[in-house]
């Protein structure tokens, strides 16, 4: 049997993702064959002692979760300041250690998926692969022609400039002076939806993400998920090449 990278090991069993489980390692909470391990070169196989924070790491099936995220809750798996989090909304059914896969804003609701498999998540995070995501963004006033092709055609903002988008106005509403913007992007940057907004004069009311590739939030309501069935599964790892 091949050794691999610890790091790899622990986001393959379902710890955290590869980054994080670095991190674990550099921080002292680790130990490989009883022996605290904090550097990131160590190699180990299944018949290695692992312990993370003195519990015996063992590889648990890998599950995949796509789950309508409601505002006011907070996509992560604990929270310093006490609040909700994502992982909080899941049934006992589910014992595997999943988180989240990306972000959305703790005031952003909509499709947000959850996984174990670190390897899975590490790909269809990385901006190469073009994953598309479709938002829904309530906006103050309305979009000129020109700014709407400026966000189209990628703008500029701080550190980075965005990528080709598609836009497209929903509806107008005169007496409330706001608008109704269907947004696809392909990028997961923080708040980049609503910097985009933001650079073009117009903030951001309300925003769901309504679709992550072909998965959409069909027979969800706020708060509750589903598992991705296996084909799901096999077309979004098809994303990664």
């Amino acid at each position: 049997m091949e050794k691999i990278r610890l790091q790899k090991f622990m986001a393959e069993a379902g710890v955290a993702s590869r980054r994080k489980s670095e991190e674990m390692i550099a921080s002292g909470h680790v130990k490989v064959n009883n022996k605290v391990v904090t550097e990131m070169g160590v190699k180990v196989d299944d018949r290695d002692k692992i312990e993370v924070d003195g519990m015996p790491l063992q590889e648990e099936k890998k599950r995949y979760i796509l789950m309508y995220k409601p505002r006011g809750v907070i996509t992560a798996v604990k929270d310093d300041k006490d609040r909700k989090v994502v992982t909080d909304l899941l049934d006992a059914d589910v014992q595997e250690r999943v988180y989240p896969i990306g972000r959305l804003d703790y005031d952003t609701s909509g499709l947000l998926l959850l996984t174990n498999d670190g390897e899975f998540a590490n790909h269809l995070m990385h901006p190469r692969y073009h994953v598309e995501k479709t938002y829904i963004a309530k906006i103050e006033g309305f979009l000129a022609t020109e700014d709407l092709k400026k966000l189209e055609k990628g703008i500029k903002l701080k550190g980075y400039t965005t990528s080709k988008s598609r836009v497209k106005v929903m509806s107008k509403d005169s007496k409330r002076n706001s608008s109704i913007v269907r947004i696809t992007i392909h990028e997961g940057h923080n708040h980049q939806v609503k910097n985009m907004f933001d650079a073009v004069g117009h903030k951001v009311e309300k925003l769901s993400r309504e679709s992550y590739s072909f998965l959409t939030l069909e027979g969800l309501v706020s708060g509750k998920y589903r598992d991705l069935t296996r084909q799901e599964v096999a077309e979004l790892k098809k994303e990664e090449r």
